[in-house]
């Protein structure tokens, strides 16, 4: 996804491609691809020229879309001390804290868009005064 945010506007980039520039197997991609297809993150053309372009702008795509398009929701749904379905019979001690945090991790992916995440430099997200000043720019 940080490939095809990074191409030109309707640019169609083959796996191959994909796969080079981000140092990834090849033969991982297909099925990530047809999982960000399916979720409508990506549209795909096939044959000879074909390949992969972001279905929505890149400002339009949380980190938390596509992991969820890949791994599916990634709510804690078993208690983590009785390993069983949370709730059934109360909560544990613990609940709060551990479902605070997931709510924290998921805010986090998806206040991260694409298009701050390409154009990243040094190890970190842009700030909101980064940001601020590149939409003025």
């Amino acid at each position: 996804m940080l490939t095809l945010s990074r191409a030109p506007a309707g640019r169609l980039l083959s796996v191959r491609r994909i796969a080079e520039e981000m140092a990834i197997p090849v033969r991982f991609l297909p099925q990530v691809m047809g999982d960000l297809s399916a979720a409508g993150l990506v549209s795909a053309e096939t044959g000879r020229s074909g390949g992969y372009r972001l279905a929505k702008p890149a400002d339009q795509i949380s980190l938390l879309d596509v992991v969820q398009a890949i791994e599916g929701d990634g709510r804690r749904r078993a208690c983590v001390l009785r390993a069983g379905p949370c709730g059934t019979d109360g909560f544990c001690d613990v609940h709060d804290v551990f479902f605070a945090a997931q709510d924290a991790l998921l805010d986090t992916l998806a206040g991260a868009r694409l298009d701050e995440l390409s154009a990243r430099r040094g190890g970190h997200l842009p700030d909101a005064e980064e940001r601020s000043r590149r939409e003025v720019e």
